[in-house]
C-alpha cells in the first residue's frame, strides 16, 4: 500500500509541475493563493501553531491581525513553492542581477570573492530560502542540508529539478563527521538553518522571549575553522524579484569558555532573524513549531 500511494503522489507531482512549467507565472501564484487560502481553512493545527506562535512573538496587534498575518504566511509559503521551482529556468548567470536588488556588506563580499576562504551564512525560513541558495551560487559554491522525502520517488524528482549552478545538497544526517570542515576548507559557502527545533542536541536560546532549542553548528565551526559567519535573508519583494541581504561577517572576541562563546554567538544571529520576521512577519514559516522546551 505505501508504494501505490507513492505513485500516486508522484504521478500526482509529475503532473502538477507539467502545468506549473506551462502556465504564466502569475496565473501560477494565483492558483497558488487559492490552494493556500483553502489550505489554511481546513488544516486546523497548521493554522492554530501558526496563529498561536504569532501571539508568543508579540508581533499582532489583535486577533485580527494575528490571523491575517498567518493566512498571508501560508500565501507566501506557496509564493516560495511556486517561485523555486520556475526559478531554475528563470535565472541564468547573464540575467539573474536584473531582478535581485543586492545589499552584501563590502567585508562579506570580499570573502564570497576569495575562493581560498570558506563561509558560513546563517538564515531562517523567512522570505524565499530556496532561491537566496540559487541566487548566491553565481558568487560562490554554496552547499546546503536536506532532509530526504518520505517518498523516494518524489524525493529523487525534486532532487533532479533543483538549481545546479554551484549549489548541491549534503545529507541532515551523514555519517561523515568532518564533511562541513571539508566544505569551509575547500572555499565553499555552507548555508544553515537556525530556526528548526534541535531536539536535545540543541542550546536554549531565547526567539522572542521565549527559549527555544537551537542548532550550534554555525558558532561551533566558526570558533573551530574561524570562517566568516553572517546572517543574511532574501525577501521577496515581487514576484520572482527579490532583495538580496548579507550583513557584515560577526566579530567576537572569544571568552576561552567554549559553552559562553557559542551561546553568544547564537543569541547575535538569533536577534538578527528577530529584526527580520518583525519588518516583515508574513514572510516568516509561522506553522512551524519552534517552540517546544518544557518552560
Amino acid at each position: 500500500m505505501k508504494k501505490i500511494r507513492h505513485l500516486l503522489e508522484y504521478a500526482g507531482m509529475r503532473i502538477g509541475l507539467f502545468f506549473l512549467d506551462r502556465v504564466p507565472l502569475g496565473a501560477a501564484i494565483r492558483v497558488s493563493h487559492l490552494l493556500a487560502d483553502a489550505w489554511f481553512l481546513v488544516n486546523r493545527s497548521r493554522r492554530t501553531t501558526a496563529m498561536e506562535n504569532i501571539r508568543r512573538a508579540g508581533i499582532a496587534q489583535g486577533e485580527g491581525e494575528c490571523r491575517k498575518i498567518a493566512r498571508q504566511s501560508f500565501r507566501h509559503f506557496g509564493d516560495l513553492v511556486v517561485e523555486s521551482l520556475k526559478s531554475d529556468r528563470e535565472f541564468t548567470e547573464q540575467n539573474w542581477r536584473d531582478r535581485v536588488e543586492m545589499e552584501i556588506a563590502p567585508e562579506a563580499m570580499a570573502v564570497l570573492n576569495n575562493p581560498t576562504k570558506g563561509f558560513i551564512l546563517v538564515s531562517g525560513h523567512f522570505g524565499n530560502w530556496e532561491v537566496a541558495a540559487q541566487l548566491l551560487s553565481f558568487i560562490k559554491p554554496v552547499v546546503g542540508i536536506t532532509r530526504d522525502m518520505n517518498n523516494p520517488y518524489t524525493d529523487r524528482l525534486m532532487k533532479e529539478r533543483k538549481p545546479r549552478n554551484r549549489f548541491r545538497l549534503t545529507p541532515k544526517h551523514d555519517a561523515e563527521a568532518g564533511r562541513f570542515l571539508s566544505i569551509l576548507k575547500n572555499g565553499e559557502m555552507l548555508a544553515l538553518m537556525i530556526d528548526q527545533h534541535a531536539r536535545d542536541r540543541g542550546m536554549p536560546i531565547n526567539f522572542f522571549g521565549t527559549p527555544a532549542a537551537t542548532h550550534t553548528s554555525a558558532a561551533l565551526l566558526h570558533l573551530v575553522t574561524g570562517a566568516a559567519l553572517s546572517f543574511g535573508y532574501c525577501l521577496r519583494i515581487g514576484p520572482l524579484k527579490y532583495r538580496m541581504v548579507l550583513m557584515p561577517p560577526i566579530r567576537y572576541k572569544r571568552t576561552g569558555n567554549k559553552e559562553k562563546d557559542i551561546r553568544a554567538i547564537m543569541e547575535e544571529l538569533t536577534r538578527h532573524l528577530e529584526d527580520t520576521i518583525r519588518k516583515n512577519p508574513e514572510q516568516y514559516l509561522w506553522a512551524h513549531r519552534r517552540w517546544r522546551l518544557q518552560v
